[in-house]
């Protein structure tokens, strides 16, 4: 795993660790080569009943012509979750999905991710970072 944010995006990480996005990095890296990935935005975990349940929304870089990254093309978009039992008896147990939602233009993804916390009414948007914040390289 990395070794915190990317700094291209100015954000301490104070989510987007832990046992559940452990897993979820991993999921996520079963899914893509890590190298594609052009943002991870982290929504704020939530904790309820002895549960954590995480989701992140990933973006990547369209290999095949279709542009990508920060020039404007186009980025294949991913909704990423996990739901990670952190009391009781079945503590340790966990859920990971990782499901391909979008191809959208990139500065449009910007602009939902900051929609997504408005509808939702979250105190904070979800926090961008880039792939090192949970790969190497």
């Amino acid at each position: 795993m990395g070794a915190g944010p990317d700094a291209r995006f100015g954000h301490p990480l104070g989510i987007g660790r832990g046992p559940g996005w452990t897993e979820l990095a991993a999921a996520v890296a079963a899914a893509m080569p890590p190298t594609e990935i052009e943002t991870i935005y982290l929504f704020r975990p939530l904790k309820r009943e002895g549960r954590e349940w995480g989701t992140a929304v990933v973006t990547r870089c369209v290999p095949d012509g279709g542009g990508g990254g920060a020039g404007g093309g186009r980025l294949r978009v991913y909704t990423a979750r996990y739901m990670l039992v952190v009391r009781g008896k079945e503590r340790g147990r966990s859920k990971v999905e990782v499901e391909e939602v979008a191809l959208s233009p990139a500065d449009v993804v910007t602009q939902v991710m900051q929609a997504a916390a408005d509808r939702t009414g979250e105190a904070e948007p979800p926090v961008a970072v880039g792939r090192s914040a949970w790969y190497e390289g």
